[in-house]
């Protein structure tokens, strides 16, 4: 009787470590897909500053992109693209 006892606490043992081994692979490869899924950033032209394309204010010159953390930045974009220095 006891060793029937003593082989159910084993083998519930082993269970219980099988599991939490698979539970542990499970929270690894969520963390790979969230790197997988980081935000792209760029940065502004005008002040320097690192936005992510979801929160950018978007302008285009010909076929290419600029991303601006602000209106602001986009209106002074515009007003350098228009009134080029000496």
């Amino acid at each position: 009787m006891i060793r029937l006892l003593f082989w159910c606490l084993l083998i519930y043992i082993g269970y219980r470590i099988i599991v939490s081994l698979a539970k542990g692979k499970e929270l690894r490869s969520g963390r790979s897909r969230e790197r997988e899924q980081a935000t792209v950033t760029h940065r502004d032209p005008v002040c320097g500053v690192y936005i992510s394309e979801e929160d950018a204010v978007i302008g285009r010159l010909g076929d290419e992109r600029h991303y601006f953390c602000s209106r602001t930045c986009l209106e002074k974009f515009q007003e350098q693209l228009g009134h080029p220095s000496a």
